[in-house]
């Protein structure tokens, strides 16, 4: 970890834009469960099949019921140690923006301003036939719409939706044009948002990836390490600093 540390260190010191990247991996470092675990609802049904457009049309009940556990759970974590120190390494101009896969919201709670989120927020909800938006904590007692009686939904991307046009375009540019894409927490799996780091080192972009496991990427990394999100940043703030 000591020698990718170094790298990076260099490399964002050089850098003249360096986008971040984050996955699954960045919240789980907050005690935040990951989709797929397996309670409750979780238990009896697919996550897949419940945070589907499928499910809000046909089975709303179940789909609501999953969703307002999804929320309760975000109101008992807090943003954790590479949450704080990418908002102030973007405060300190190191960091141009953040994509992220995650719809918790932490990034914005730890101070980050430019953040893009691909799969929308769980910080919000939406009616889904008038569009009305209220905070999610609202969800936990009332699911209709209160101006035209429609079901609310997460502000989140659902199986079977479209990514949100202007956050994948504002993301495809910001990969085409980086100096540095530094992916946290991802195993790069999900399509399209893992073809950006592909994208940016096309583009002439260094690509570093910290992850837990590995990626089919590493191969073309310019550097790769297998451990915590927040040790391998605060070694690599030691050496900005």
């Amino acid at each position: 970890m000591k020698e990718t540390a170094e790298k990076l260190a260099s490399a964002m010191a050089a850098s003249k834009q360096t986008v971040v990247f984050t996955g699954a991996g960045m919240s789980t470092e907050s005690g935040l469960p990951d989709f797929r675990s397996s309670n409750g609802l979780w238990g009896k049904y697919r996550p897949e099949d419940l945070a589907s457009v499928d499910a809000l049309n046909r089975n709303f009940e179940n789909f609501a019921a999953f969703y307002r556990q999804r929320i309760a759970t975000l109101g008992e974590v807090r943003p954790n140690k590479g949450h704080l120190i990418l908002a102030e390494w973007e405060k300190r101009g190191l960091v141009a923006a953040i994509v992220t896969q995650n719809v918790d919201g932490l990034h914005h709670s730890a101070g980050s301003q430019t953040v893009h989120e691909l799969h929308g927020t769980l910080r919000e909800v939406r009616c889904q036939q008038c569009g009305m938006v209220r905070p999610a904590a609202s969800y936990a007692d009332q699911t209709a719409c209160e101006r035209c009686g429609g079901h609310m939904r997460p502000a989140v991307v659902l199986f079977g939706e479209m990514l949100p046009e202007n956050a994948l375009s504002d993301s495809i540019d910001l990969a085409s044009s980086c100096s540095l894409f530094l992916v946290l927490g991802s195993s790069l799996t999900v399509s399209p948002a893992n073809l950006l780091p592909e994208r940016a080192k096309r583009n002439g972009a260094s690509l570093f990836i910290v992850n837990n496991t590995p990626t089919h990427l590493d191969r073309i990394a310019d550097g790769v390490a297998h451990a915590p999100i927040g040790e391998m940043l605060s070694a690599v703030d030691d050496l900005l600093s």
